[in-house]
């Protein structure tokens, strides 16, 4: 019998995160404070956990990851499988190609963001934080934080994307029935989200607004503490977890991928899985390639500028040097929300400037990416989240591409999340 799954036995779940500063092959350019107005270093000191901002600017290679949270990754369902997707590559008839996936979509609710909800969540209750505040795009990301509270022992507070609080009922549900409050952004909870409220009540949100919220109201409220789902440092760390998984499951089958894709908004799901390779490509220990799936709706990679710019619309942030469309640029709400950002995160935009990383973008329809995901779920057999449907757009894509070359390649895609809540947008794109 052909072997489609790869499993790691919990024994081998990696025991360190990988940090790939020490390795890139420039320093990363650091933060900075603005010309004007108050300190946002000192800001960030005030609303984000110690130990978190301790590990955004480690030079340590490889830092551990404390028992307690690797035993909640296992109570989570890691390691997680990587799977060889032949009915897929039958499909596309495809004789030179191999595809594979890894399945971050297993997690309890549902996408790779547990990965580092989970640690947040332990340094806020060790560092005698009450209540976590957050943004979200797609909502997987809050959901997730959501979750990791609620095994912490502590409250959550979530500010959502208009465009998709109103449309995601089920989403929505789940995290309140872990316990969390959900605003809409912008929300009447802030000033900020006040003032965009009074010149258009029905403003759409974006990322970059809710971002806002949530540390104006951590600054406000004691005892919080403010965690971000993406862009950062230490959440691309954290999520490196998938691909140290990924690297020991290809050794498994004695295979290597010549290409990683994942989608990518700020970069978190796509940093997981690639980073542990870059860091082994920079090394000179193999070769690959990496690609990043994006929308039209944000193409950063794509038509950003590589300039330091903030990393929300209200400017709490300090600047970071990132590929940019500009912290106030007005974006087209798409299903795949948590592709919609203005930028990527800092260490990707490095690796872009730097040429390691290679970028794609499709059109704000989502036809295209959304019939992939027909496909996939038709030959593979899962539903996949919109975000995910980018990168296996694009994994198909590259995939019927190497036939017409002819050469032998084996392509990994990350599936950052599962479908399942995102029905009526499927049943939009899809179905109608």
């Amino acid at each position: 019998m052909e072997k489609n799954q790869i499993s790691l036995p919990v024994d081998d779940l990696p025991k360190k995160w990988y940090n790939i500063l020490p390795d890139l092959p420039e320093p990363l350019p650091p933060p900075k404070e603005p010309d004007e107005g108050p300190s946002r270093l000192e800001f960030l000191a005030k609303t984000m956990t110690k130990e978190c901002l301790s590990q955004e600017s480690s030079s340590q290679r490889w830092i551990a990851i404390p028992e307690e949270v690797r035993e909640l990754y296992i109570q989570a369902g890691r390691p997680r499988p990587l799977y060889r997707a032949r009915r897929l590559e039958k499909h596309l008839k495809l004789k030179k190609t191999r595809l594979y996936y890894k399945r971050e979509d297993l997690s309890p609710t549902g996408s790779h963001k547990t990965n580092t909800a989970l640690a947040q969540a332990y340094f806020a209750s060790r560092e005698g934080k009450r209540v976590l505040i957050t943004e979200t795009g797609a909502g997987q990301w809050g959901t997730a934080l959501a979750h990791a509270a609620r095994l912490a022992g502590l409250e959550c507070v979530v500010f959502w994307v208009r465009s998709v609080y109103d449309w995601k009922v089920d989403r929505r549900t789940l995290m309140q029935l872990l316990g969390a409050k959900v605003y809409a952004s912008p929300s009447k909870q802030t000033r900020m989200g006040r003032e965009i409220l009074a010149r258009d009540v029905n403003h759409h949100g974006s990322l970059g607004i809710a971002v806002s919220e949530g540390l104006e109201y951590t600054e406000e409220h004691e005892g919080s503490v403010y965690c971000l789902g993406s862009v950062l440092n230490h959440v691309l760390m954290h999520q490196t977890i998938i691909g140290l998984e990924t690297i020991k499951q290809f050794e498994l089958i004695d295979d290597q991928p010549d290409l990683i894709v994942g989608c990518l908004g700020g970069g978190s799901n796509f940093g997981g899985i690639s980073l542990p390779f870059v860091g082994e490509v920079l090394k000179k220990k193999r070769e690959c390639e990496f690609l990043a799936a994006q929308t039209m709706a944000s193409p950063s990679l794509l038509k950003g500028r590589y300039e330091y710019d903030f990393g929300d619309v209200g400017e709490h942030t300090p600047l970071m040097k990132m590929y940019t469309l500009g912290h106030k640029t007005e974006m087209k709400p798409i299903k795949a929300d948590g592709l919609r950002y203005h930028a990527a995160a800092p260490i990707i935009s490095l690796l872009r400037h730097r040429g390691i990383v290679k970028a794609t973008a499709y059109p704000t329809d989502e036809r295209a990416v959304f019939e992939a995901a027909k496909i996939f779920l038709q030959c593979e057999g899962w539903l996949i989240a919109p975000e995910s449907s980018y990168a296996v757009r694009a994994g198909i894509d590259e995939a019927v591409k190497n036939e017409k070359i002819g050469q032998e390649k084996a392509i990994c895609m990350n599936i950052s999340g599962h479908g399942f809540l995102d029905i009526p947008a499927y049943k939009e794109k899809i179905l109608s």
